[in-house]
């Protein structure tokens, strides 16, 4: 196995979160991170993996890169297009073996908040009114395993979320399971700093592993409550040269990767896709017939 050398964070948080999917799971994914991160497990070790998505797509093979859940692309060579509904009444009946979700604040026990910051204030009145659940709380509640993702910040690692978008363990051991929740709960929380995971008995988050260059130091110093430390504290893996050259050819102008997308125009919206179609359709030709992406 050969590592890359030249990568960036995002390329590692791809990596990271596409090592998280295992070959035939059904994985419940968005765009940006999360999505490269599933169309890299397929072109790499997980062949065989199902990706659906929000608009009521199963199974699709996207030749171009997806913007928003609304796009074409995500309905681009799927085994089946429903409709949203149906596909949110198959995660409640724990058809899904992933979920990845992210918020605006995550707490020791995984849940996570992307509806109100409070702060101080009151639910009707709060500092900050936030999206909401969308999805999140279905695929929290029923998917087998959810994959959170969220960068490190003060505010964000707090010891108790201000309101509940999306279970995790709720206050910690069988809380879950009485709360009749019949997903398994989040596996992992992936950072730009560590990955976080979570203890069998108390269900509280602990580190893991440690990006190359972070210090677990500077990790406790953005998160509010006593974080716990693996006895077995890791390095994280860094991506492969295999990895790294299939990220960027599922993104060739660095939308997510490189924060593309404030600068894309109409036209070179229009080229991208264009070009994408043929590259990455030819590295799923590849992958089919020659079990290897590497020469995408």
């Amino acid at each position: 196995m050969v590592y890359a050398t030249d990568y960036t964070l995002a390329e590692l948080l791809v990596a990271t979160a596409a090592r998280e999917i295992k070959d035939g799971d059904v994985v419940f994914v968005g765009v940006g991170i999360p999505g490269l991160g599933a169309g890299l497990a397929r072109l790499t070790h997980a062949p065989n993996m199902i990706m659906a998505m929000e608009c009521g797509s199963i199974g699709s093979q996207a030749y171009r890169l997806v913007l928003g859940i609304g796009d074409n692309a995500c309905v681009e060579n799927a085994i089946c297009n429903t409709s949203l509904w149906r596909l949110f009444s198959d995660q409640q009946r724990g058809y899904f073996d992933v979920g990845m979700v992210g918020g605006a604040q995550v707490d020791k026990y995984g849940n996570l908040n992307s509806t109100v910051i409070i702060d101080n204030r009151s639910y009707q009145q709060p500092k900050t009114r936030l999206p909401g659940s969308g999805g999140a709380n279905d695929i929290a509640s029923s998917a087998r395993k959810t994959i959170l993702m969220i960068n490190m910040q003060a505010r964000r690692f707090i010891e108790k979320v201000d309101y509940i978008t999306s279970p995790g363990y709720l206050d910690g051991y069988d809380a879950r399971e009485r709360a009749g929740l019949p997903g398994g709960g989040p596996a992992a929380i992936i950072t730009d700093k560590c990955i976080m995971r979570f203890c069998p008995v108390t269900k509280e988050a602990y580190v893991a592993s440690v990006h190359p260059g972070v210090t677990i130091e500077e990790v406790k110093s953005l998160v509010s409550w006593n974080l716990k430390v693996s006895p077995d504290l890791q390095k994280t893996e860094p991506p492969t040269a295999e990895q790294v050259k299939i990220t960027r050819t599922l993104d060739p102008e660095g939308i997510y990767l490189r924060g593309g997308l404030r600068n894309l125009t109409f036209d070179r919206y229009i080229e991208m896709l264009e070009n994408s179609r043929d590259v990455l359709s030819k590295a799923f030709m590849k992958k089919l017939y020659n079990g290897s992406a590497d020469r995408c």
